[in-house]
């Protein structure tokens, strides 16, 4: 079983700031790809920023230059940085994980997604 508990959502107003945690804890290999994915309503889910191995980062055009993402990878955690807020950036935010993970027998690498957490921007 492999857990990602995110942390950090809440209601702020346009221009503000906000830092989103996501911690994955249980049968953990190694983690290849930790980051995020946001989901307004009635839209798609969407990629906002990923970090994989060597420090590679990748930050959807919509956030590039306002979002920071950064990993511990001691912790196997994720944070995203989130300045100068919209309130278009109003969504669920999922903490996304690709990994290689135990199974009963044999290690699987799969996709590993959190519960989500709301991050509403008032205008």
């Amino acid at each position: 079983q492999v857990q990602l508990v995110e942390s950090g959502g809440g209601l702020v107003q346009s221009g503000g700031s906000l830092t989103l945690s996501c911690a994955a804890s249980g049968s953990i290999f190694e983690i290849y790809t930790m980051g995020w994915y946001r989901q307004a309503p009635g839209k798609q889910r969407e990629l906002v920023a990923t970090s994989s191995t060597g420090a590679k980062t990748n930050y959807s055009d919509s956030v590039k230059g306002r979002f920071t993402i950064s990993r511990d990878n001691a912790k196997n955690t994720v944070y995203l940085q989130m300045n100068s807020l919209k309130p278009e950036d109003t969504a669920v935010y999922y903490c996304y994980a690709m990994g290689t993970y135990y199974a009963v027998t044999r290690l699987e690498t799969r996709e590993e997604w959190g519960q989500g957490t709301l991050v509403t921007v008032s205008s």
